[in-house]
């Protein structure tokens, strides 16, 4: 039985500076930031019968968002691998700089050396995070690898964001710290 309904008229008041905020730290373009929210207010409506109401509406809402970010990025990354690339010199001829193109890494072009590498990181991140006390380990899974928002967690867990993101810092702080020793 859904626990969250839709409503469409309330979208823009109550979700665009948030989706906003997530958007431009992704993007880094004012435009881009916004087209993104409008395909996503757009994409909402048409596939309004879609939403089961097992997720609040925000989070329904990221998560078509999300979607459009990687497709922003998959379209602009797409001509045969290739992606313009700014390059500034420091020269009297040309301050502006040169326009090259550099090839962007194939996702999918994955090698076996990469494959072990990303195992053992893998292996590293799981043996890392074992050691964090409990409620961080969890905290840092919820936020960084299952990419919950701060209000589910929040909720879960019956802690403020503030003490979230203290609890975060920390987490992020031993992890870094234990795969430094035992990663690279």
């Amino acid at each position: 039985m859904p626990t969250h309904v839709i409503n469409p008229k309330s979208w823009v008041d109550r979700y665009s500076d948030y989706l906003y905020n997530y958007t431009i730290t992704r993007v880094s373009n004012h435009e881009i930031a916004q087209d993104l929210i409008s395909e996503t207010f757009l994409a909402g409506l048409k596939s309004m019968k879609n939403f089961k109401g097992e997720a609040s509406e925000r989070t329904w809402l990221i998560s078509i968002l999300k979607r459009k970010i990687i497709d922003h990025y998959r379209k602009i990354n797409s001509n045969k691998g290739k992606a313009e690339v700014r390059m500034n010199y420091n020269n009297e001829d040309d301050a502006e700089g040169d326009w090259m193109e550099e090839r962007v890494a194939d996702p999918f072009d994955k090698t076996a050396e990469d494959t072990i590498e990303n195992s053992e990181l893998g292996n590293a991140i799981q043996n890392c995070l074992k050691k964090l006390p409990e409620k961080q380990a969890t905290i840092f899974e919820m936020k960084t690898i299952l990419d919950y928002d701060t209000e589910t967690i929040c909720n879960e867990l019956n802690i403020t964001a503030s003490n979230l993101w203290v609890i975060i810092h920390r987490a992020r702080t031993a992890m870094a710290s234990c795969l430094e020793k035992n990663w690279l």
